[in-house]
């Protein structure tokens, strides 16, 4: 254990090749696809939580679903769409880069928009009473609640790049986990385990682990400030 402990601190050290290639993939995934996720999610969480019309509680029901929806299912599904049997196969996306994107942001969004519904909800009656006394439309009442929950999406955001990073399931299924092409963190710490090469694994893992610490600790001070 402590061999591999040390083996795997050189190989940060050393910025090994085949392990910035693996951050660089994870990188590109989680940001693309947690920047998509909260442009997608912050306006339909702000709505949802904002606004009362027929049929509100039957899309809040189906987001929470969408929330706990497993992400092997997600990955089966984009397979079935995107293989060579699929109705989009001929855009030969499977085992790229792109398509996990796509699974993961179907995964997050529903995170995102359960997210700012929670917390719009609870601010949404002062806010449009400030906005009926100042005047504004509905477009700039949109704008001051972006304003008033600031915080809350930068939390929502957070968030999203954590689920999207730390994801396995739908990303190994769509993905491959292929070599120098579409192996990212979670992906290869099962891979390199499996092989034996525990000093790798033990190194994305601590990877992963310092980043999932930072964005907690981000998200703590946040809802701290947000409290007071």
């Amino acid at each position: 254990m402590q061999t591999a402990l040390g083996k795997a601190l050189a190989l940060i050290l050393s910025a090994d090749a085949e392990l910035l290639n693996i951050l660089g993939v994870t990188a590109r995934m989680s940001l693309q696809s947690s920047v998509m996720a909260l442009i997608l999610g912050l306006p339909i969480g702000i709505w949802l939580g904002a606004c009362r019309f027929p049929g509100r509680s039957v899309l809040l029901i189906a987001n929470r679903t969408l929330q706990g929806m497993p992400p092997v299912v997600c990955g089966l599904l984009f397979y079935m769409l995107f293989s060579g049997v699929g109705p989009f196969g001929h855009m030969k996306l499977l085992f790229t880069v792109e398509i996990m994107v796509m699974a993961q942001i179907v995964l997050i969004t529903p995170i995102v928009v359960g997210n700012m519904e929670t917390y719009v909800a609870g601010i949404a009656p002062a806010v449009r009473e400030t906005a009926r006394g100042l005047g504004l439309g509905g477009f700039r009442t949109f704008l001051l609640l972006c304003n008033e929950c600031v915080y809350q999406i930068i939390s929502a955001y957070l968030l999203a790049f954590a689920r999207s990073i730390a994801e396995v399931g739908a990303v190994s299924m769509v993905g491959g986990a292929i070599a120098w092409k579409t192996n990212v963190m979670t992906t290869a710490i099962m891979q390199y385990t499996n092989r034996g090469n525990f000093s790798l694994g033990i190194a994305l893992g601590m990877i992963l682990l310092a980043i999932s610490l930072i964005v907690n600790i981000v998200i703590s001070l946040l809802q701290r400030r947000l409290s007071r």
